[in-house]
């Protein structure tokens, strides 16, 4: 078997693999075997693509005489390695005999080897052993600054960043930036809290941090219940781009706007609301959600049934800065292109280890009138049934939402005090209908029908906008009634997603299965999805327990019925373990190559949403 590397000087270097005649070598391979290499060294790699094709044709042709000679690998070295000669650069190469690598000098223009005997090479250690370079594209271990280069970095992060309250480090401020009183993983302070206020600073951050090999966690309106902006335990700089919230530009012809990652969807609806632009953003997730965090997350919210997720088309583009400190922007402001990878959605759902957002322009939505109804049902399954069959009628694209509400999460509302009247205690659909006048007529005639049909026990129309207002916000509002059942208690908040038909047995299993556990819950869901949350109590760490191993199992009836583990709020290091099981292998490999290969020193929001992330495998210098 023959392996051949070369390593190339200019201000870093570039490592090339090959793999020897017994297995097969592609494109892709090359790609993925050298960029898991370079990230052990902390390298970035830039290959030709032609030089990788003439690689490839010459590796089979040589291969085709069932022996690969010396006079092979220079010729395939000289393929790898030709676009580079030409720089005029010194290169060392080695050849895999037994197999082991062996280095030698390389003159420029010059290709030589070195030969070694059996025993030569396994006595150098590790001799037959290829595993743990071609089996798995897993991390490697990763090398970060020391606690002195963290410090100096904080230093240097003062120094380029100056003014009151920019860079922070008091023990108050470390502690709420990478906690939440809804967060329940296992997390640790931040080293330095940044205050951005523009792209620019994010460039200054990021250089500042590489330069030190210091972690970099982006925040904004730290609503994620997963754990995405946790401190790292090496040192990390937590990056608060909370202040950078303007809108920066409204094209109500075009139906887009552009603002900065900071923006809260609320606001930005308000704002457009105030001006009398007759546009809104329909994504809608919990309160106080800001752009740059729905698109690490991928998010949705109630209107996703109409309207879609984040990685629909929402996002026509946003301006990132990639770990090398360079700054991108995916797209222009077109509605639709087909000019190369839709680089955009690369960030979308990659929870901020690919790259910070900095900006962001959004498609917007013509704002449509709407009424809101209630149907409730005896149970789940009549009540998931009858928003089917709806869905499914020429009138399905006139629900704007289709919300379900269990039993536990009616008395929750009650007990709350969020209604002058106390609501029947049933499983309940929340819908919005949208459309014109004459289509909400036709539609609502339509729902209610469907409903009665599928058993509803009552049904009725919000009499006046102050009341379509307070049925909606009963929903949005669910945490807080939740919270009202029990008072001391605290809630642990996950979410799965099924195809819609599995849902009634998920919620069922689900419930019963904390009915035996001992643990009280709520349940409210996008039921057009198939999405749902749990809300579960807990009073003290034997229940905090108990919770966890909930979760776990109900993450596991979800996958088992062809779900997710996450409808919306992102894998973080809450569900990094279940990715491989819902994904497969192959898939998160191929996650992990196109990480390795945009951030290879791992310092974007590492321990997250990769699975070998999640445990603090950290290399001190």
């Amino acid at each position: 078997m023959i392996i051949l590397t070369g390593l190339f000087y200019i201000k870093c270097v570039t490592f090339v693999l090959l793999r020897g005649s017994s297995l097969p070598f592609t494109r892709h391979t090359m790609f993925r075997l050298s960029t898991r290499v370079l990230a052990t060294r902390g390298y970035n790699l830039s290959l030709r693509s032609s030089c990788i094709r003439s690689c490839r044709a010459s590796y089979h042709h040589s291969s085709s005489s069932g022996h690969t000679t010396q006079e092979d690998v220079l010729r395939i070295g000289k393929f790898v390695l030709g676009s580079l000669l030409a720089m005029g650069t010194s290169y060392y190469i080695f050849q895999y005999r037994e197999p082991r690598l062996i280095p030698a000098r390389l003159e420029t223009g010059a290709i030589t080897t070195i030969h070694a005997t059996s025993e030569e090479l396994s006595s150098a250690g590790g001799a037959g052993d290829t595993t743990d370079v071609f089996g798995s594209s897993s991390f490697s271990t990763p090398t970060y600054g020391s606690p002195e280069d963290v410090q100096k970095a904080i230093e240097e992060l003062r120094d380029a960043l100056p003014g009151k309250d920019r860079v922070q480090t008091s023990p108050d401020s470390l502690r709420v930036h990478g906690s939440s009183d809804h967060l329940y993983h296992p997390s640790c302070p931040h080293s330095v809290v940044v205050m951005a206020c523009s792209t620019d600073d994010v460039v200054k951050v990021v250089n500042i941090s590489r330069k030190y090999k210091v972690p970099i966690i982006a925040l904004g309106g730290a609503t994620s219940i997963e754990g995405h902006f946790t401190g790292f335990p090496s040192g990390s700089v937590c990056l608060d781009l909370s202040a950078m919230n303007s809108i920066l530009e409204i094209n109500e012809a075009d139906g887009d706007l552009r603002c900065q990652p900071g923006a809260k969807w609320e606001d930005i609806n308000n704002t457009l609301k105030d001006r009398g632009i007759p546009l809104f953003f329909p994504l809608d997730p919990g309160p106080g959600a800001t752009i740059g965090g729905m698109i690490g997350t991928g998010c949705s919210g109630t209107n996703a049934v109409r309207y879609g997720t984040a990685k629909a088309e929402w996002f026509l583009n946003i301006t990132v800065v990639l770990p090398s400190g360079k700054v991108i922007k995916t797209r222009r402001r077109a509605r639709k292109s087909s000019a190369g990878f839709d680089t955009t959605k690369l960030f979308i759902g990659a929870e901020g280890t690919l790259g910070i957002v900095t900006e962001a322009t959004l498609r917007l939505a013509p704002r449509v009138p709407t009424k809101v109804a209630m149907a409730q049902f005896p149970d789940v399954e009549k009540a998931v049934s009858a928003v089917q069959q709806i869905l499914n009628t020429p009138h399905g694209p006139h629900i704007q939402c289709v919300e379900l509400l269990d039993d536990h999460m009616m008395a929750a509302i009650n007990t709350a005090g969020l209604v002058d009247a106390p609501y029947p205690v049933q499983d309940t659909l929340f819908f919005k209908i949208q459309g014109s006048p004459e289509s909400i007529r036709d539609t609502s005639n339509v729902v209610q029908e469907i409903v009665q049909r599928h058993g509803s026990t009552r049904f009725e129309f919000a009499a006046t906008e102050e009341e379509a207002g307070e049925m909606w916000e009963n929903r949005k509002y669910a945490l807080f009634s939740t919270l009202a059942t029990q008072p001391g208690s605290k809630v642990w908040t996950t979410d799965v997603c099924v195809p819609v038909s599995r849902l009634p047995q998920l919620v069922y299993e689900t419930k019963e299965d904390l009915a035996k556990a001992g643990l009280k819950s709520t349940i409210v869901g996008h039921v057009g999805d198939g999405n749902f949350h749990a809300l579960i109590l807990f009073k003290d760490e034997e229940e905090l327990r108990s919770v966890g191993e909930a979760v776990h199992r109900l993450v596991h009836r979800a996958i088992q019925m062809d779900g997710t583990c996450t409808g919306e709020h992102g894998v973080g290091v809450g569900k990094t373990e279940y990715l491989v099981e819902e994904l497969g292998e192959d898939t998160v490999e191929l996650m992990k190559t196109v990480k390795n290969a945009i951030d290879p020193l791992n310092l974007f929001n590492p321990g997250k949403l990769y699975p070998e992330n999640n445990k603090d495998k950290t290399q001190m210098t």
